[in-house]
């Protein structure tokens, strides 16, 4: 699914939405990744939601949000809707940070929304293991 024609005058945007990655600007992402309007972590370590299950890889995942200075999180839990553990939802609630969850198609869409508006949204896209090809 394409998103946007013309790369947005601020920042990076998601062009594609795809089962096997995600197109940011120019790049296809084939492993999950954070971004934020000017900023790009590729490869998270991670390849779902269950992954943060785990309290170290929650935590550290936190970490990382919180270093971007978020106003709002959104959460691509990858082709579909599922939904992150409690402990990591208040983690980020307790600091008075929004977090929502969508698959990663309607994720890139609200992106793109609300980088275009200049708020500070950080996006974490899922994608799944079996997604990407074999190397």
């Amino acid at each position: 699914m394409d998103l946007q024609l013309e790369p947005g005058p601020d920042g990076h945007q998601i062009r594609e939405c795809r089962p096997d990655g995600v197109r940011v600007d120019d790049q296809l992402l084939r492993h999950s990744f954070l971004l934020t309007p000017s900023r790009l972590e590729t490869d998270l370590g991670l390849d779902s939601v269950q992954a943060l299950d785990s309290e170290a890889e929650s935590d550290r995942l936190i970490d990382r949000l919180l270093a971007t200075t978020p106003e709002l999180v959104l959460l691509g839990s990858g082709p579909t809707l599922r939904f992150p553990p409690p402990r990591f939802q208040a983690a980020l609630l307790k600091r008075g940070i929004g977090l929502e969850t969508m698959d990663n198609a309607a994720a890139a869409r609200t992106f793109n929304l609300l980088a275009g508006e200049h708020r500070q949204v950080t996006a974490v896209f899922l994608l799944p293991a079996w997604s990407q090809p074999a190397e």
